[in-house]
């Protein structure tokens, strides 16, 4: 029970590491306040706004929302959040080499409140 609070607790905990050690303030959020443990609290009520991600592997997630068939799946390491499947089936086939991450096609994949926002 507690590895999969602790996958669940990773992008948060992501978010507030670059919140402390970097520049991460998404817009949505207004302006950042100067005491970075204010800005931590804002984060984690802002964190439970956002469609949670259900961990896959490693730090593999795919959103709770919305709550149709063909979500993306992220890869997500800190707010370093890239698309590593157009959906879990892609995902899938890129994880275990019958397809190139090269071969994502970015223009049709869902997009996801706020997780979109951060992709690179």
């Amino acid at each position: 029970m507690e590895v999969i609070q602790q996958r669940l607790n990773w992008p948060l905990e992501g978010m507030i590491f670059d919140i402390e050690q970097h520049v991460f303030w998404p817009p949505e959020w207004g302006e950042r306040p100067a005491d970075s443990a204010e800005a931590v609290d804002i984060c984690k009520r802002e964190f439970l706004r956002v469609p949670k991600l259900i961990p896959i592997n490693g730090h593999r997630y795919i959103p709770e929302q919305p709550c149709k068939a063909g979500n993306p799946v992220f890869s997500v390491y800190q707010t370093d959040i890239i698309v590593y499947g157009e959906d879990l089936q892609d995902y899938f086939q890129h994880e275990f080499g019958e397809k190139s991450y090269e071969q994502i096609n970015l223009d049709t994949v869902k997009t996801v409140r706020f997780w979109s926002n951060l992709c690179s």
